[in-house]
């Protein structure tokens, strides 16, 4: 329910000020299960991403969203879940299992799931290596996928920024249904899982126009922030060392 008043009393607003667009609706079936495979720019893609769409979009997102204490907690429970989100615990293992059924049990209701295969948001606007959680779901549910691409939203609203950006129109691109039926019943075949992962990444790639980085966005936001602590260490360590100069001088 909630996510309807969020999208009636919100989109209206967001279509005045942004002006979206959206190219590729018609590629969306009207009914059924359907995947909704998404590059992660922002996290303004949960309101850009399925406002052109008049079927809700359940999407999985990190459980931490849910689980926050006091005011600030309750605000955001109540707008992931307005949103459509499910809490995701992203720690590996039962937990990704778990998650796997989650999506599966969405499917099998005949919902639309949207799903990021990078796994988190990208920290500099490049698409990054998906993980093949989206592949199983994809053969396992035997689903519609569409590559969803949101373009613009990286800067619209960058990560850290808190408020969006005005005078950057931001679009959305649904691809064409990705056909996986050569690889039904193989869906424990870990090369399998890869290479229709890959798929799908390249599909993204094409309508979105990203560069693309062989690698995992997670791994990339921690090598960034340990090359910000180096960097800096480095500048403290000079401008310590400069200073003793100037003393000793």
């Amino acid at each position: 329910m909630l996510y309807w008043v969020l999208k009636v009393t919100l989109g209206p607003i967001l279509h005045l000020v942004f002006r979206p667009w959206a190219e590729g609706v018609e590629n969306v079936p009207k009914e059924g299960p359907v995947i909704l495979a998404g590059n992660h720019l922002s996290f303004s893609d949960h309101f850009f991403g399925p406002l052109h769409l008049s079927r809700k979009v359940i999407s999985l997102g990190k459980a931490e969203y849910f689980t926050g204490t006091g005011l600030k907690g309750l605000i955001s429970r109540l707008f992931f879940r307005g949103v459509g989100t499910v809490p995701l615990d992203r720690s590996g293992g039962k937990a990704s299992e778990a998650a796997l059924r989650t999506g599966l049990r969405i499917l099998r209701e005949g919902h639309i799931l949207g799903i990021y295969p990078e796994g988190t948001r990208s920290p500099d606007g490049r698409l990054y290596k998906g993980k093949t959680g989206v592949a199983r779901l994809a053969l396992e549910s035997r689903a519609p996928v569409i590559p969803w691409a949101m373009i613009n939203t990286f800067e619209i609203m960058p990560p850290g920024r808190l408020i969006p950006k005005l005078g950057i129109r931001p679009g959305v691109r649904f691809g064409k249904p990705l056909d996986f039926s050569r690889y039904y019943g193989m869906e424990d075949d870990r090369l399998v899982l890869r290479a229709v992962t890959d798929e799908i990444m390249y599909a993204l790639m094409e309508l979105s126009g990203q560069e693309y980085v062989d690698k995992y966005a997670a791994t990339a936001k921690v090598e960034m922030a340990r090359a910000a602590r180096e960097a800096a260490k480095r500048k403290e360590t000079e401008a310590s060392g400069a200073g003793e100069r100037t003393t000793t001088g």
